[in-house]
């Protein structure tokens, strides 16, 4: 699923999350793709055979209206590869006044199990999953005594391995010498960072998709440890950050991910950024490598000059789709840029939503 329909499809179920009902008059039913219709229908015969029993009266009428309404759409469903979810309901539009209106939603992966859900919300939580990111991540979190291997993968965090060391601690045995105790030491601590750093590479460098790499524990052993470059230079590029955490076994890769939040979350607010920074910068410097406007990106659209479509999040929907497909086209790169900073907010103010990064030059805009 591609950045825009995963966008446009958040969107409809933000739209889907602001819609409230009265005690449990909102009906959620996901229907895989294998499960036959007349089962369903069937089913929801019974519920509105239950639904005589509910004690109020306009909970019983709006949940049997809404039953009704979905039996009569299950008539002309067409059921897809991913299966289908309706959702409907009596929603509240204040003032004692309720409206009964259905959803009809195409899933953007497989539903895998038939729901039937009343509450006073509808129910999401399965679509909400098939959107979250499942971008992966290596997490290291070391100290001198121990490191624990992982991966953050969408928000499941796996640990992966576990490593003990035979450094010794920090007061010496009697017989020794200070400088040769500490020399040993030394060794010991350069052992262990080799061997985190060997089965790094064993365990993250094979997952083609790694997004990055975050590194946890106290100062300055992580500090060290990527100063000494035990990581491959593969895994070493990737490094998004060192991030001082308490624990360094499992529990520490939770800490870890908790501790690098921020980072994670503003990754793509780097790359949007880091987008509008160019745009900018070359309508400064060479604005014949740029263009801007609904108007002007259509005919550099048209004759195939677009290098890199820019939309903002606030663009009328009807209008992004047209840009899209006519990107698409001409094989043009997509990106829609958010309002959540100043030059995001600028794309949206200054140049209507729209820009564009062009393959070559042409004649000055305007």
């Amino acid at each position: 699923m591609d950045r825009i329909k995963k966008y446009e499809f958040r969107k409809v179920l933000e739209e889907l999350r602001k819609k409230g009902g009265r005690g449990t008059e909102l009906i959620s039913v996901y229907i895989p793709p294998d499960k036959q219709i007349s089962d369903v229908t069937s089913h929801l015969r019974e519920e509105y055979g239950q639904a005589m029993n509910i004690k109020s009266k306009s909970t019983r009428t709006n949940v049997q209206s809404s039953l009704d309404s979905i039996m009569s759409k299950l008539k002309y469903l067409y059921v897809g590869e991913n299966g289908v979810v309706i959702f409907c309901g009596a929603i509240d539009k204040g003032g004692d006044k309720t409206d009964i209106e259905t959803y009809i939603v195409e899933p953007p992966e497989k539903v895998l199990s038939y729901i039937y859900h009343c509450d006073s919300t509808f129910y999401l939580k399965p679509l909400e999953e098939m959107v979250e990111e499942k971008e992966k991540y290596g997490l290291i979190v070391l100290d001198r005594r121990e490191a624990t291997i992982g991966i953050l993968n969408g928000k499941v965090v796996e640990s992966l391995k576990h490593l003990t060391s035979s450094v010794p601690g920090k007061i010496r045995k009697g017989g020794q010498s200070a400088p040769r105790f500490q020399r040993l030491r030394e060794i010991a601590i350069e052992d262990f960072y080799k061997r985190i750093g060997e089965h790094a590479t064993r365990i993250l460098l094979p997952v083609g998709d790694l997004k990055g790499v975050l590194i946890g524990g106290p100062s300055p052993t992580k500090d060290e440890f990527l100063k000494g470059a035990y990581l491959h230079y593969e895994l070493r590029n990737k490094v998004l950050g060192a991030f001082d955490v308490a624990y360094t076994d499992e529990s520490g890769l939770y800490e870890l991910v908790e501790k690098a939040e921020d980072v994670l979350e503003g990754l793509d607010l780097v790359r949007e950024k880091k987008l509008m920074v160019r745009f900018m910068k070359l309508l400064a410097n060479d604005d014949r490598m740029v263009t801007y406007g609904v108007e002007e990106v259509r005919k550099k659209l048209a004759i195939g000059a677009v290098d890199t479509l820019l939309l903002s999040t606030e663009l009328d929907k009807e209008l992004m789709h047209e840009l899209v497909e006519r990107a698409e086209e001409t094989g043009a790169n997509v990106e829609l840029v958010t309002t959540d900073f100043e030059e995001g907010a600028q794309l949206k103010r200054a140049f209507g939503g729209v820009a564009a990064i062009l393959r070559y030059r042409s004649k000055v805009h305007g």
